[in-house]
């Protein structure tokens, strides 16, 4: 009878175990997305939208639509490669 209750009380340490395992692994998944979306807040500020549009979040989410529309229907490299030249030197600026 001690053995088998050695054995459950392990059983149950080791599940409790992987419960922290896979807490730690979802939050560590959820402060990486957190991080980089922050990361993409920071670029919408860099571009100086914010202010642009007076933080009007709808105005920016139907710019961000106008811009994946152009990616959609046009020369996608073509766009793509502008704006990273484009972003590349103003990065360069700071």
């Amino acid at each position: 009878m001690k053995a088998l209750r050695k054995v459950r009380t392990a059983i149950l340490r080791v599940e409790a175990s992987q419960r922290r395992t896979d807490t730690r692994d979802q939050a560590m998944k959820r402060r990486e997305r957190t991080r980089h979306l922050i990361e993409l807040g920071g670029l919408v500020q860099k571009a100086g939208l914010i202010e642009l549009t007076d933080d009007d979040r709808a105005v920016l989410l139907g710019a961000f639509l106008a811009v994946a529309a152009k990616l959609q229907r046009e020369d996608r490299e073509a766009a793509l490669t502008l704006w990273r030249r484009r972003g590349s030197r103003a990065f360069k600026q700071e």
